[in-house]
């Protein structure tokens, strides 16, 4: 079938083959996909604390296979044939059409406005407990500013900037970890022969939608394409090592702890620090809370490389101003997006977003459904298109690939009938800002046809 959507440009920064800031490598970009993704252990105290030890174990297995495998597949069969600025934005857009590459943009960007605003508090929340000073009154605000500026700075000095900074916060991110295992093993676990105290109530359900939330946003990596080395194949690479190191890092926690003996219910979020002091110390607990605070610093820094390059790809595509196609002149950095998400995200610190999972996920999933779409659909539509990677199986294999990912979806769904935000089921809220971007293009969409015809009056 062919139409006109085949024909469009597609927004592109520089040539693959030209760039001369297109230096960012394997090694950076699982960093910074790590970060994009995960952030390190922290976050899955909930899904212990719901699930047991066994449980929580069984579902941090099986989510990456059933979860993020798939999607790490899909990400790296589109990303090697389509390299380009803006990632799952110009996949939607050639595939599916201009409505439907606005609406992926738009998930994102609305996504983000909940996503975006967690990171500098929790940077602050632990923060606070080693310094109680900067948790009172607006000087947590403050702190986030701060956190939202130094960002914005990193980022207009580039991907490899923030990707470097990504992969050495990773090496002082994992180090805490890997000392609470050995020290769970050798004072409370193979030496001390203790016994492992099931929880007295399992609810799986709150198990399963944290770890998806923990798995999710691999995606995120695919807007600088244009900016990374060999993407065609780096890209495939990256996301099945990043897979696997976000599995290893939340697994082999967990794994150690759970011959400690403690009490799955001591689990709570933001335990980790605590739990670690019992393990072996107060000095762990210091280290574990100053590793919470790179573990949220990292995660908005990647964030805001990943997000800014979504209003340069629109902007070149005409659906934003043209002012968003503005980069800096030495590190290509896409300035006036960042800057201009940097002041939005700013003004939501101190917002309390409640039941964030929940509502993240749905926006997200929704945003996921249409990459796999356009997974198959460019398959059927454009089958020559080059793909040094492609999903196994053939086009079966493409479309069976996003089966599982969009069941879980559906599940997390059905769980969100029960959540409420703002006086409504998350699910309204949900369609409602998913409707919104409908209303946001057509009233574009009119706007321009409307300069149009003055145009052609005049």
């Amino acid at each position: 079938m062919k139409t006109a959507v085949q024909q469009e440009p597609t927004p592109t920064l520089q040539s693959p083959s030209t760039s001369k800031n297109k230096n960012l490598t394997l090694w950076p970009l699982v960093a910074a996909t790590f970060f994009m993704v995960s952030g390190g252990t922290y976050g899955t105290e909930d899904t212990v604390h719901g699930a047991g030890y066994a449980g929580a174990i069984l579902i941090l297995l099986i989510t990456p296979v059933l979860w993020s495998l798939p999607t790490a597949y899909m990400i790296g069969e589109l990303a090697s044939a389509l390299p380009e600025e803006g990632g799952f934005y110009v996949w939607v857009r050639r595939a599916l059409g201009p409505c439907w590459g606005f609406q992926e943009a738009w998930l994102s960007l609305v996504a983000s406005v909940f996503d975006m605003a967690i990171y500098p508090a929790l940077f602050v929340a632990y923060l606070a407990r080693l310094f109680p000073y900067f948790g009172i009154g607006h000087r947590g605000v403050l702190i986030g500013l701060a956190i939202v500026t130094i960002c914005a700075l990193l980022n207009i000095a580039g991907v490899r900037m923030v990707a470097l900074t990504s992969l050495w916060l990773f090496v002082l991110l994992t180090l805490p970890f890997v000392a609470l295992i050995i020290f769970a093993l050798w004072k409370h676990g193979m030496f001390a022969g203790q016994t492992v105290q099931s929880t007295t109530h399992v609810d799986l359900i709150a198990g399963i939608l944290v770890a998806m939330w923990n798995y999710m946003g691999w995606d995120n990596a695919s807007t600088i394409a244009a900016e990374v080395d060999n993407p065609q194949k780096c890209y495939s690479r990256a996301m099945l090592i990043t897979v696997a190191i976000v599995a290893f890092s939340y697994i082999l926690p967990v794994a150690a702890m759970a011959v400690t003996g403690i009490q799955p219910s001591a689990f709570v979020t933001g335990s980790w620090a605590d739990l670690a002091a019992i393990v072996a110390g107060p000095w762990l607990r210091v280290v574990l809370v100053v590793g919470g605070m790179l573990s949220a610093f990292g995660m908005f820094n990647s964030l805001v490389m990943s997000y800014s390059r979504l209003p340069l790809a629109m902007a070149q595509d005409g659906m934003l101003p043209a002012v968003f196609t503005k980069v800096h002149p030495k590190s290509k950095a896409p300035w006036v997006a960042i800057l201009t998400l940097a002041i939005a995200w700013a003004f939501c610190l101190g917002l309390n977003f409640e039941h964030l999972v929940t509502i993240d996920i749905l926006i997200y999933g929704l945003s996921l459904l249409l990459e796999f779409a356009a997974l198959a659909a460019l398959r059927l539509r454009e089958p020559e298109l080059p793909r040094p990677f492609r999903v196994p199986g053939g086009t079966f294999g493409a479309f069976a690939v996003g089966v599982f990912p969009m069941l879980l979806l559906g599940f997390s769904v059905v769980k969100s009938h029960s959540e409420r935000i703002a006086g409504m089921s998350a699910l309204g809220f949900g369609c409602l800002l998913i409707a919104a971007g409908f209303v946001v293009y057509f009233l574009r969409s009119a706007v321009l046809s409307n300069q149009q015809s003055v145009k052609s009056g005049i």
